[in-house]
């Protein structure tokens, strides 16, 4: 990797293998301003907002240069300045500007620009052809007005999911962004994972938002609202309040939905655990009988989708236990049924969740019972959650620390640990493994099972076999595993796979952040299952006297599903 000195603006600043100038520059201490440039994506240099001049006039994109010794860049000169604003009044002049009402108003980042660099007036009128509004995803809507042509969605659809759904079509002025054949989502094999909606600097994907029915539901009398809150989203709800990257906000956040006027608050982490075990004798029963190998976690709506759409044939390789989301969901309806009819009322079930694929979960067949009613009536992401928050007026960091309800407020470490990359595997070797010591823990906390690598691997011996694990995040590198599986170059008996980069951490529905903050919010995650009173999902108490009070039938009418012809 290159060493060097370079001087940015006059200050001396040492490089030691950053990919590229814009990193040096902001190493610097300066933010440049950029729209298509991600560090965990390929470099494409479309926006030129990250232009510099060298101190020979020379002006080049930060994001394409290579640093080199002795380099001698300015990155705010006159020309530079004009440069920019004019960018960024041609991508306005091309723009929606309807930014009162915009999804996306007061995070989008042309709106932030606009606003930083000065840019007051259009002069340019807009006369190019626009797509058709596009609402027919469960978990995004797309607004072609609105669309800048930075490319972030397409190269986050094709290089960190593998799906490539999205991308340019026509040409020069009348360029767009739209899936093939101008078809809408919901006729393509788009998966719902939502990092499109991630990525996009503007209003022109977002996440479909059902704040409305969740407050209609709230204020409605006659409805019972239940909500439960997922891992990945404790950590990650602070970071809208100024409480930190990666804080653990689950009690205020309790308090503040009690505020709202939800009735029943649980946590998600009741149905991991009931996951965790039921998933481990599905897997241990796999062993015993040989197979199906490997088993897939089930955990992941948007890999469960993948397969459906692409490689059906591993269906039967997925673990038979629902996600925990819906193992809850289920209990949540089955719980309060005979209330319901001594009420007169209706249980309404809001699960907030860190990723948009769960909303097109909880619309899926599998999960309605015989009259057709969804076992979770609403799915609300994490930003859809802060949304609400704000419009209430509640300062999060004033509220009192409230836990969640009981019976189903209580979880192990394990759960807690679902929402990063590993966490699932984790969990299932810790139940698996005869040795319960923390020795045990100790040794899985510092196994291949935990880490940043795309495909990690692990060994563990559970009784006389040596049992492979695989974990894989980001669903193209999923991909690549399959092949090596398909080609006889790899073998594992169980595979953890999540979508999102990083896990549900870095889920679409949370608020969009760099890497450095999806690891503060995974560090959020191990410091919960730290603190936990207990680490196996054996151990808890409610999750176990409930498993062994049901019988198998309606075990596995209330915790088991298959995709198979479906």
């Amino acid at each position: 990797m290159a060493k060097g000195i370079m001087y940015i603006d006059g200050q001396r600043v040492p490089f030691d293998g950053e990919p590229n100038v814009l990193s040096v520059i902001r190493k610097a201490g300066i933010e440049m301003p950029t729209f298509c440039y991600y560090s965990d994506l390929s470099v494409y240099g479309a926006c030129r907002m990250c232009v510099v001049e060298d101190e020979r006039g020379k002006i080049d994109t930060s994001c394409s240069m290579q640093p080199r010794d002795g380099l001698k860049i300015r990155t705010n000169t006159a020309r530079l300045l004009k440069h920019r604003r004019m960018i960024l009044e041609l991508m306005l002049a091309s723009h929606n500007c309807n930014c009162a009402i915009c999804e996306k108003s007061g995070s989008c980042h042309l709106q932030e620009l606009a606003l930083q660099f000065g840019v007051r007036r259009v002069r340019f009128a807009d006369n190019r052809e626009v797509g058709a509004f596009d609402d027919s995803s469960p978990a995004v809507v797309r607004d072609p007005s609105k669309c800048i042509l930075c490319g972030d969605c397409v190269r986050v659809c094709e290089e960190s999911i593998g799906m490539g759904i999205i991308d340019f079509a026509k040409r020069g002025y009348n360029m767009q962004v739209m899936p093939a054949f101008g078809r809408k989502l919901s006729e393509t094999n788009c998966i719902s994972c939502g990092q499109c909606s991630a990525v996009c600097p503007t209003g022109a994907i977002t996440v479909y938002n059902q704040i409305g029915p969740a407050w209609r539901a709230i204020h409605d009398p006659s409805k019972r609202v239940v909500v439960q809150i997922a891992p990945a989203v404790r950590v990650a709800v602070g970071e809208a309040f100024g409480l930190g990257q990666g804080a653990n906000v689950l009690y205020q956040l309790v308090s503040a939905l009690k505020c709202m006027g939800v009735d029943e608050v649980y946590d998600t982490i009741f149905g991991a655990d009931l996951t965790t075990i039921e998933e481990s004798n599905e897997f241990l029963q796999r062993v015993k009988n040989g197979g199906p190998f490997p088993m897939f976690t089930s955990c992941c709506p948007a890999w469960v989708k993948y397969l459906e759409n692409e490689n059906p044939k591993y269906l039967r390789n997925i673990s038979t236990c629902k996600s925990p989301m819906e193992m809850f969901g289920a209990l949540v309806k089955q719980k309060y049924k005979e209330k319901d009819a001594e009420d007169g009322r209706t249980t309404f079930h809001i699960a907030l969740m860190p990723c948009t694929a769960k909303k097109m979960e909880a619309a899926r067949p599998q999960f309605k019972d015989e009259n057709g009613n969804p076992d979770v009536d609403l799915v609300l992401t994490t930003q859809e959650v802060i949304d609400m928050i704000k419009e209430s007026g509640i300062q999060l960091g004033e509220m009192e620390y409230e836990s969640p309800d009981l019976p189903f407020g209580l979880g192990s470490g394990s759960a807690m640990i679902y929402g990063t990359t590993g966490g699932v595997a984790e969990a299932v070797a810790r139940h698996c493994l005869p040795d319960k010591s923390k020795n045990t823990l100790r040794e899985l906390e510092f196994s291949p099972l935990r880490g940043e690598d795309s495909i990690r691997e692990a060994t563990l011996q559970v009784g006389d076999l040596e049992v492979r694990i695989a974990v894989v995040h980001g669903l193209i590198n999923a991909q690549k595993l399959l092949k090596e599986i398909e080609e006889g170059r790899a073998m594992y008996h169980l595979i953890e796979v999540m979508t999102c980069v990083g896990g549900c951490v870095g889920g679409a529905g949370q608020p969009y952040g760099r890497k450095a903050i999806k690891d503060q919010r995974r560090e959020g995650l191990y410091q919960a299952d730290r603190s936990a009173p207990f680490k196996r999902a054996e151990y808890n108490p409610g999750a176990t006297s409930l498993l062994e009070s049901m019988d198998e039938h309606t075990k596995h009418h209330l915790l088991h599903v298959s995709y198979l012809d479906n």
